[in-house]
């Protein structure tokens, strides 16, 4: 099955990731777990870039689902342009959305994926209202 990324979502960030001859596997590719690492690292930047990192004694983020449409294989040497997308926000989540290509093949994508991010307040564990300064971010 395949998730469609949606037409309608809002570019938030790029940036570059370096692909380490550690990522790749026995197959001679970057194995796949580290995709999603890769969505983590460029969803964190954002965040953290905005205001809005995880705090335990308050609110933050946290992901309730995600996903990854494998393309094309990455390998090593090189480097992967990552795009951040948010979308669809609702009174207590939006969804953000990753396009990971190398930078010497811009425009060819080599995975998308997805997260679903919930807003939560971490001591009474329930999900809360969007902030305002994040409702405007992803609206």
């Amino acid at each position: 099955m395949r998730f469609e990324l949606p037409e309608k979502k809002k570019l938030t960030l790029q940036m570059v990731i370096p692909i380490r001859w550690g990522d790749m596997d026995a197959m001679g590719h970057v194995n796949n777990t580290l995709y999603f690492r890769y969505c983590e690292i460029v969803r964190i930047e954002w965040l953290h870039s905005a205001g809005g990192a995880p705090d335990p004694k308050g609110q933050g983020p946290v992901i309730v689902n995600a996903f990854c449409n494998f393309i094309k294989q990455l390998e090593y040497p090189g480097d992967i342009l990552a795009k951040h997308y948010v979308a669809d926000p609702g009174r207590t989540s939006f969804n953000t959305f990753i396009t990971l290509e190398r930078t010497d093949a811009p425009g060819v994508i080599y995975a998308e994926g997805g997260a679903k991010t919930v807003w939560i307040d971490f001591p009474a564990q329930k999900a809360v209202p969007l902030p305002d300064w994040l409702r405007a971010l992803v609206e």
